[in-house]
């Protein structure tokens, strides 16, 4: 039986898209959860607010809530994750994965032993080696809209062996090249929580815009 570290690596390289949510209350993350998962989504991060330690009990209840509701079918992990405490309470909320925006080869080396998938954030080679060598199941490589896909590849040029996410600013319209590029995946969420729409109720358009970027990533070869 495959360990849930390796259902979340297979599931970031089937799917491709992490859907980000930051700053909603768990209800909230729920319907957009539910719309995400009709538009083939099946990864959702859950950020931690590091200037509002209140509210990181909100971030756990989203978490339970997204795992209660689907089981295996979405998998919910936590976003910004920068102490081992709060890797403990996405571990206790029944997160599978912690997604980091630097690398602190001690909290990641702590999250795969746990049995969790890390995917901390990287800018440099240097960064990239040293998430990887501490046991990183995928490299962020954040922020990627600011630097484009170019760059990506020549990143990867001499670091191939490392799987990398593109992170920040990613979009339908970009995300393929991307993928071009050599990513395995992205993580976004711009129009995936379209303020807009939600206090709309629109999930039917957030459904699209998810089913609109996985479709992007996924016809592209990685």
């Amino acid at each position: 039986m495959a360990s849930t570290k390796a259902e979340i690596e297979a599931l970031v390289r089937e799917t491709r898209i992490i859907a980000i949510i930051r700053g909603f209350a768990p209800d909230i993350c729920l319907k957009l959860a539910e719309a995400y998962a009709e538009g083939g989504i099946r990864l959702v991060e859950v950020t931690f607010n590091q200037t509002d330690r209140d509210s990181w009990k909100d971030t756990a209840a989203a978490i339970s809530a997204i795992r209660n509701r689907f089981a295996s079918t979405v998998r919910a992990g936590a976003g910004t994750v920068l102490t081992e405490e709060q890797l403990g309470i996405l571990q206790d909320a029944g997160g599978e994965y912690m997604i980091t925006p630097n690398v602190k080869p001690d909290l990641i080396r702590e999250c795969a032993r746990r049995g969790l998938a890390a995917m901390p954030g990287a800018l440099t080679p240097s960064e990239a080696v040293d998430a990887w060598d501490a046991g990183a199941s995928f490299v962020k490589i954040f922020p990627a809209g600011s630097l484009g896909p170019e760059y990506v590849k020549a990143l990867r040029a001499p670091l191939a062996h490392i799987p990398m996410l593109a992170v920040g600013g990613i979009s339908a319209e970009n995300v393929g090249a991307f993928m071009k590029a050599g990513c395995v995946g992205a993580g976004v969420g711009g129009m995936l929580s379209n303020k807009s729409w939600i206090e709309a109720g629109a999930w039917d358009k957030i459904a699209a815009a998810a089913r609109e970027l996985v479709a992007a990533a996924t016809c592209v070869e990685g």
